[in-house]
């Protein structure tokens, strides 16, 4: 049962839509409920929370029905993939059927952690590729030290069917006009705060404020000046801010625009 709505944010102000975040995680077990009235309170109007494995996508089901501006995102991560069997999939699939959720991952594929051999990593994504297809949802994508890869199976599976993110985007620009040219948008996290971050503050530079949109992945890469720190929706305006300064824009663009896309893109309504 939702017991909670956001009638505590200030109507009058900048709304935002945190696209990538896991409330899910163990980190926040002690102090949810004041993580979540910290992102109300700094007009984070919406959150999309990432489920990537049993524990995880259990957690996020049981999030978007106590809490009302709360979406989900299920899928299975690829570091884990060596442990996903064809009944994870299924269960994933019925669990879709839920009209809060909105997309399907974090898939994709991730070469830094060697826990899950590349093959089966990539058995995984382009099977979850195709269960988003078959739901019509959009594909939210976890590249790591893999593009070549990512943009290849993306390309061989017609993914641009059904669009996705590229989730907190690190990549060049040229790759992610290749990305949006197959329907994806490009999300940036905390990352393009940093100050040796070339990449993605060269990305917010470049790609159109149409093809954006915001994200924390927290409780994971905090935005400057929390670096280190546990990071958490209530943050995710900082993201915005570092946009709007490289685009010479106001950030009240920048955030309208952003929230607008993830509407959009999600089929979340008001």
């Amino acid at each position: 049962m939702m017991h909670y709505n956001t009638d505590r944010r200030n109507k009058n102000m900048t709304t935002y839509i945190d696209t990538h975040v896991h409330l899910n995680a163990d980190q926040y077990d002690e102090d949810l409920q004041e993580v979540i009235d910290r992102a109300l309170e700094a007009n984070v109007e919406k959150m999309v929370v990432i489920g990537f494995d049993r524990k995880t996508i259990e957690r996020a089901m049981k999030l978007v029905d106590e809490y009302e501006f709360i979406y989900a995102v299920i899928g299975w991560h690829p570091v884990d993939a060596i442990d996903c069997t064809d009944e994870d999939l299924k269960w994933i699939e019925q669990l879709a059927a839920h009209p809060k959720v909105v997309g399907i991952g974090e898939t994709g594929l991730d070469y830094y952690w060697d826990k899950s051999p590349k093959d089966i990593q990539e058995y995984w994504f382009r099977k979850q590729i195709q269960l988003a297809q078959k739901l019509n949802l959009p594909i939210i994508i976890h590249n790591r030290d893999a593009t070549g890869d990512v943009v290849r199976i993306l390309r061989e599976e017609n993914a641009a069917s059904v669009g996705g993110i590229m989730h907190c985007y690190g990549g060049s620009v040229e790759t992610a006009r290749e990305c949006i040219a197959m329907n994806f948008m490009i999300s940036l996290g905390g990352p393009v705060t940093f100050k040796n971050a070339r990449q993605p503050k060269e990305v917010a530079k470049e790609i159109p404020l149409e093809y954006l949109l915001i994200e924390t992945d927290a409780p994971y890469l905090a935005p400057h000046p929390y670096r280190g720190k546990r990071n958490e929706p209530s943050l995710v305006p900082l993201v915005a801010q570092e946009i709007a300064r490289l685009k010479e824009l106001p950030v009240e663009e920048v955030a309208k625009a952003t929230t607008e896309n993830a509407k959009r893109f999600f089929g979340i309504c008001d």
